[in-house]
């Protein structure tokens, strides 16, 4: 349950509640047969691993569905998959007819917010999924990044993150998608404008096993045009640099002189985390007086 308090406003606000059981138990579920049951159109999940699926499969011909699925009824005898596909896909593979089900009424304009809310709680999308399915939910719902967060319990610049992902190539997305390139590493790439080099950076990054902080400076000096020999930073440099970043919530990066003293570099992307900043780091706020001005 903790997840789902940490995710916005959550399954329960979105899902019309049913009748519960006896001493609060969960409502009952029918066994519906698997021909009635068509696939939810607004699953956000497109890729699913046969290995993983056949493992389920496994699994159910042992000891069968252990939680129901969710639908919805959309005719006599005809019902709309709201939550649970891998178990559905999963129980055809095994064999079986039927799987338990709770059955109800879902509005069309809730089907993809609960699939995709339902998604994230479990974590089986990838980068990419979850990217193309909050930017339709954006889209389809008329949301701003921020209510989109407030809805899905994240934080804007993560949603703003995810969503940078999509202005990748098809090849790249297919990278991150297989696990291949980390969202981190892909992100660094989009600092190169050139649609060739982001593919062999990528290859690089791959081939070489670069951390996210190199694959950042070699993106860096391939868009200023200094593309050469990649070096990866010192392992202690990286975990100081991953510190900071993660006590003051913004990429910052360390660069060591050859003898003594170096650079510390903070990065901040709006006036508002400027000024988020500035107090983090002073203690104090005078930032009004001055900070439109440095933050353009």
């Amino acid at each position: 349950m903790a997840d789902r308090r940490r995710l916005g406003r959550g399954l329960d606000s979105l899902i019309p509640t049913v009748q519960e059981g006896p001493a609060g138990e969960a409502p009952a579920a029918d066994q519906i047969p698997l021909r009635q049951i068509e696939l939810n159109p607004h699953q956000p999940r497109v890729v699913m691993d046969p290995e993983q699926l056949q493992r389920l499969a496994d699994s159910i011909t042992s000891s069968g569905v252990l939680q129901p699925v969710l639908v919805r009824p959309t005719a006599p005898g005809r019902y709309e998959l709201v939550v649970g596909e891998r178990r559905v896909r999963a129980a055809r593979l095994a064999g079986l007819e039927s799987v338990p089900a709770v059955v109800r009424d879902i509005p069309d304009e809730k089907m993809l917010e609960v699939a995709l809310i339902e998604n994230i709680q479990r974590a089986d999308l990838n980068p990419i999924e979850k990217a193309t399915a909050i930017r339709r939910m954006i889209d389809e719902l008329a949301l701003t990044q921020e209510e989109a967060g407030q809805r899905l319990g994240m934080e804007r610049s993560s949603i703003a993150n995810l969503l940078r992902l999509l202005e990748l190539s098809d090849d790249l997305k297919e990278m991150v998608s297989r696990g291949t390139l980390s969202a981190g590493h892909a992100r660094a790439l989009l600092a190169v404008p050139h649609q060739g080099a982001r593919l062999r950076l990528a290859r690089k990054i791959v081939s070489l096993g670069l951390s996210v902080r190199t694959a950042e400076r070699a993106a860096a000096a391939e868009a200023a045009g200094r593309p050469g020999r990649i070096r990866q930073a010192s392992p202690n440099v990286v975990e100081l640099e991953e510190s900071l970043s993660r006590a003051l919530g913004t990429r910052v990066e360390i660069k060591p002189g050859r003898k003594k003293g170096g650079k510390l570099t903070i990065r901040y992307s709006s006036h508002e985390e400027f000024e988020r900043l500035y107090e983090a780091l002073a203690g104090q706020s005078r930032v009004d007086e001055l900070a439109e001005e440095i933050a353009g």
